[in-house]
């Protein structure tokens, strides 16, 4: 299976939130949740409709396992007229949750990986199948890079800066070259953009300091 992420992020890089402003969003002293809701047009909804129909299974973070089983695994298709793909996707896909303080998930269809999350995703992606999705789970997301287990990534950019909550890449961390595949802007500035990962960057070299 092909390893995908989309990921919901502002300008300035933050993740955290973006749904609500539930309590799990509001760690580390965080208030300003919910700054993707209704930001894109029907284009934009769409599409991610579409990303959520492809999908053979989802892999989730705890974080974001445990607010989709209490939101989309709590819901009926009647509560979320126009995001029907995305519930149906979500309920009867397999899903995997990356997690060693998850017990006992009780979302059906879900399997909880708790020991080496890098060699069980090797695993995964090594069987027959289509697309294996990540959806958020931000961590998840940069252990899976660092492991070079990502091939596309896709990050949904909503036009505002936050100026606090958890980003997506820290301060520090490993260097990545990615190639931009497709990029479109909608009627409201959202952009979407469809990366590969492409090994390390080059750099030029450093110019002797002439004495």
């Amino acid at each position: 299976m092909r390893l995908t992420t989309m990921t919901q992020v502002t300008v300035d890089g933050v993740v955290q939130g973006n749904g609500g402003a539930s309590e799990e969003d509001r760690r580390n002293g965080f208030v300003r949740g919910g700054w993707a809701l209704g930001r894109g047009d029907a284009e934009t909804d769409a599409l991610i409709n579409r990303t959520y129909r492809r999908a053979d299974a989802f892999l989730f973070g705890r974080r974001t396992y445990e607010l989709f089983a209490g939101s989309w695994g709590s819901w009926t298709a009647q509560d979320v007229p126009g995001w029907e793909p995305v519930w149906r996707a979500l309920n009867t896909a397999p899903k995997y949750v990356a997690s060693t303080t998850l017990t006992d998930p009780e979302w059906a269809e879900t399997t909880l990986l708790s020991g080496d999350v890098a060699a069980a995703v090797r695993e995964l992606k090594a069987r027959p199948g289509g697309e294996l999705q990540v959806h958020g789970s931000g961590t998840l997301v940069r252990l899976l890079l660092e492991h070079d287990l990502v091939d596309e990534m896709t990050l949904i950019v909503v036009p505002v800066v936050l100026g606090q909550g958890t980003r997506l890449f820290p301060e520090t961390g490993p260097d990545l070259a990615l190639d931009l595949v497709e990029s479109r802007v909608d009627s409201r500035g959202v952009t979407t953009q469809l990366y590969r990962p492409a090994g390390r960057p080059t750099y030029p070299p450093v110019e002797a300091t002439s004495r």
